[in-house]
C-alpha cells in the first residue's frame, strides 16, 4: 500500500480553496471579481519555487471558452433581451385573462410559465424576469404576492431540469462527459445528453411541484389564502368622498378617431364638463397628462376622475365608450402604485398667485383634483355642498391644501 504524503502543493491548494470559499461566502468583493482573483493567485503561485506543478499559467482562463460558460452567457443575453423588449409586460394581462383572479387558477399558470421559461434560461434569471409580472398580477387579482412568489421560485428551480441548458449543473455535466471521453477508448466513450433528454423527468418534477402547492398551499404558503378585495382607483375615490365629500371615481374611456373630442384642449374639457382627465393611453404608452394645454389625440384612451353620471353624459355627448372597469390604467391607479397626496401652500411659496393650469405635471409629478380652502372644497366635481369650480383657473393662496393624485414612486416637489 502506497503511503500518501502531504506535500506543500496540497497545503497551498487546501489553503487557497478555503480562501476562495471565504471570498464567495463573505462577499467582501463582488463574486465575479473574486473568481478572477482566485485564478490570478493560482497563476502567481505557480511561479514560486516548489509549486511549478500547481497549474499551467498559460491555460488559466481556458474555462471561459468551455461550452458551459458560453451557454450560460448566451442564456443571460436572452434574458436581458426579453426584459428590454417589454415582452414580459404583456404576460400579466394574458395570465389574468385565462386564469381570472382566483389563486387556484393563477398559481399553476404562473408556476408553469416560469418552469417553462427557466428550462431555457437560468433559474435565477427566470425568477427575476417574472418578479414584476407577479407584482402586477397581485395588484390586479388581490392575491398576496408571497403566495405566488414561493411556488414561482420552486418551479423556476424545477423547470431548470427540463432541458440541458436550464441549469448550470446539467450544462457542466455535458461538458464533463466530453472531457472524460477524451481519455477513454472509443468503446467506452459516453454519448453526451441531447437538449431534451431530461425533459420527461423535469416535466414530472414541475407538475409535482405545482400539484403540491395546489393541494397543500393553504397551509404551507405565507399570508391569507383569501384575496384582498379592492377596486382599482377605489382607494382614491373612497378617500376623496370620506374627507372632502367628493363623489368621484376613476373611469377608463375609449376615444375613437372620429370623435368631436379630438383636438380639444384638456383644460377646456375639464372646465366645461365638470370632470378631470388624469392620464392618457396613446400608441401603447400610459402617461400622466404633462401639460393642461395639451390636445386630445385620435384613437386614445383617457383616465377620467369624476362623478359616474357626469362621465356617462360626457361619453354620450362625444360618442365615447366607458369601459366597465379599468384596463390599461389598472396599475396606474392601484393603491400600491398611486394615491392621494395633500400639499399645503406655505406663506412664502412661489406658487401663490399661480393657477393649476400654469403648472407642468411632468415637473411636479401630480394631478390636482381639488383645492381645500378653509371650510370650502373647490373641485371640478359637483357636490351637494357646492357647485363645480374651474380649479384650473383658481389662483393659489397661502394656506390652500392641494388635493392631488400622485404616484408613490414620484413624490411631488413644490
Amino acid at each position: 500500500m502506497e503511503l500518501l504524503i502531504f506535500t506543500s502543493e496540497m497545503a497551498v491548494v487546501h489553503g487557497h480553496l478555503g480562501y476562495s470559499v471565504f471570498l464567495f461566502v463573505s462577499e467582501v468583493i463582488r463574486i465575479d471579481l473574486a473568481a478572477l482573483l482566485v485564478l490570478v493567485i493560482v497563476g502567481i503561485l505557480s511561479y514560486l519555487p516548489g509549486l511549478d506543478n500547481l497549474a499551467d499559467p498559460t491555460r488559466l482562463f481556458d474555462g471561459f471558452a468551455s461550452n458551459a460558460a458560453i451557454s450560460i452567457t448566451a442564456v443571460m443575453i436572452i434574458r436581458a433581451g426579453l426584459d428590454r423588449t417589454g415582452l414580459m409586460n404583456k404576460v400579466a394581462p394574458a395570465i389574468l385573462k385565462h386564469g381570472g383572479t382566483t389563486e387556484i387558477r393563477v398559481l399553476p399558470i404562473v408556476s408553469g410559465t416560469v418552469g417553462i421559461i427557466s428550462s431555457f434560461l437560468q433559474n435565477v434569471g427566470a425568477a427575476a424576469l417574472f418578479l414584476p409580472v407577479v407584482s402586477r398580477i397581485s395588484v390586479r387579482s388581490g392575491i398576496a404576492p408571497r403566495r405566488l412568489l414561493m411556488p414561482m421560485g420552486f418551479c423556476a428551480i424545477l423547470g431548470g431540469t427540463m432541458t440541458m441548458v436550464g441549469s448550470s449543473p446539467l450544462i457542466l455535466l455535458n461538458d464533463l462527459i466530453l472531457t472524460a471521453n477524451a481519455g477513454l477508448p472509443n468503446e467506452a466513450k459516453m454519448p453526451p445528453f441531447e437538449l431534451f433528454s431530461v425533459t420527461p423527468v423535469g416535466a414530472a418534477l414541475v407538475a409535482t411541484g405545482i400539484l403540491y402547492f395546489l393541494l397543500l398551499g393553504r397551509w404551507v404558503l405565507p399570508g391569507s389564502p383569501e384575496p384582498v378585495e379592492f377596486a382599482p382607483g377605489g382607494g382614491t375615490a373612497e378617500y376623496l368622498e370620506r374627507i372632502y365629500g367628493l363623489h368621484a371615481d376613476v373611469f377608463e374611456v375609449d376615444v375613437p378617431s372620429d370623435s368631436a373630442l379630438v383636438g380639444q384642449i384638456l383644460a377646456d374639457i375639464n372646465n366645461e364638463n365638470n370632470l378631470y382627465i388624469i392620464s392618457t393611453f396613446y400608441r401603447g404608452k400610459v402617461s400622466m397628462i404633462q401639460i393642461l394645454t395639451a390636445e386630445i389625440a385620435a384613437a386614445c384612451r383617457l383616465a377620467i376622475a369624476g362623478n359616474a353620471q357626469v362621465v356617462e353624459n360626457f361619453a354620450d355627448r362625444y360618442g365615447l365608450a366607458v369601459r366597465p372597469e379599468l384596463d390599461v390604467f389598472v396599475e396606474e391607479f392601484a393603491p400600491t402604485n398611486a394615491g392621494v397626496a395633500e400639499l399645503v401652500i406655505s406663506p412664502d411659496s412661489k406658487l401663490i398667485g399661480k393657477t393649476p393650469r400654469q403648472l407642468l405635471r411632468k415637473t411636479h409629478g401630480l394631478s390636482i383634483m381639488a383645492i381645500n380652502r378653509g371650510e370650502e372644497t373647490l373641485s371640478h366635481v359637483k357636490t351637494e355642498a357646492h357647485e363645480a369650480t374651474q380649479i384650473g383657473l383658481v389662483p393659489f393662496q397661502a394656506g390652500d391644501v392641494l388635493v392631488a393624485h400622485a404616484r408613490l414612486d414620484n413624490p411631488a416637489r413644490i
